[in-house]
């Protein structure tokens, strides 16, 4: 085995709680005259949520494939897991996207495969790694967003908050540190969200994944905010409200014309008096 590159090097570390995973400094993207984001600036830290919100066109989406590197600013600097991503090649940044995960909107499933081969696709055509192996880690992330029985039905046979939570299995397949959710719940009646919002909040509390989520569902956006899970002593996930701690660990970000409009804690997006907050939130 070779002696790993400064890159590999970085991105291997493990990142305690509360460090910086992902950074934006003064970001600015424009397509021609289209100014979509400028002088972005945040942090995202590890174990912590961010959860972006805004009007459609607001750039709330494309701060997901700029921390991806499927578009590059024209100007500012983006880090991820410590690594400057708004400069590599796309061989580097293939390396980077190792480490983070994407669920897409509408969950973005191959109709022609199995639950099985969605959820392994990138083992099965992309690594190395034992056919067993690969089994056995498809079936362990389906036995976390309690779809194990369905591994073997295809996508049509799924209720639509089924295919999401198929699509957050294969997004974990790899353990990435990061998860990115592109307007996870839209579509789904409200029961069937909480059951996303809770796989979310379970990634984030148990599994210490760093969650980035792109929402303009207002109510989903506030429970993965105001809740927390926690393993009990019989080994079952339990889901509570947040203790003031844990609240401090998500916060929201609006975007409006280009720029952070507010950054802040839910209770401070609920106190706020900022008349286009308030007409937002109503």
């Amino acid at each position: 085995m070779g002696t790993p590159t400064p890159l590999e090097t970085r991105l291997s570390r493990v990142k305690t709680p509360g460090e910086p995973v992902i950074v934006f400094e003064r970001v600015f993207l424009a397509f021609g005259d289209n100014v979509i984001l400028k002088d972005i600036s945040f942090e995202l830290r590890a174990g912590y949520s961010k959860i972006f919100l805004g009007a459609s066109g607001a750039g709330k989406s494309t701060i997901l494939k700029l921390i991806l590197g499927l578009l590059k600013p024209q100007a500012g600097k983006i880090w991820v897991n410590g690594v400057r991503v708004d400069t590599l090649g796309e061989s580097d940044m293939m390396k980077v996207r190792d480490d983070v995960g994407m669920v897409f909107q509408e969950g973005a499933l191959f109709d022609s495969l199995s639950v099985r081969e969605n959820v392994g696709y990138k083992l099965y055509e992309e690594s190395d790694t034992p056919l067993e192996d690969v089994h056995r880690r498809v079936e362990e992330v389906l036995g976390w967003v309690e779809l194990e029985e369905h591994i073997d039905k295809m996508p049509s046979e799924l209720s639509g908050g089924q295919r999401r939570r198929v699509a957050i299995a294969r997004a974990m397949t790899f353990q990435p540190r990061i998860l990115l959710y592109d307007e996870p719940t839209t579509g789904l009646d409200p029961i069937t969200s909480i059951t996303i919002d809770d796989e979310i909040v379970k990634l984030r509390d148990i599994e210490g994944v760093s969650s980035l989520v792109v929402t303009h569902q207002l109510r989903d956006a506030f429970y993965v905010a105001e809740r927390m899970a926690f393993r009990g002593n019989d080994g079952r996930i339990q889901f509570v409200p947040a203790t003031p701690e844990k609240l401090a660990q998500t916060e929201f970000v609006m975007l409006r014309d280009g720029l952070i409009h507010f950054e802040g804690t839910a209770k401070e997006l609920r106190a706020t008096n900022d008349p286009y907050l308030a007409l937002f939130l109503s």
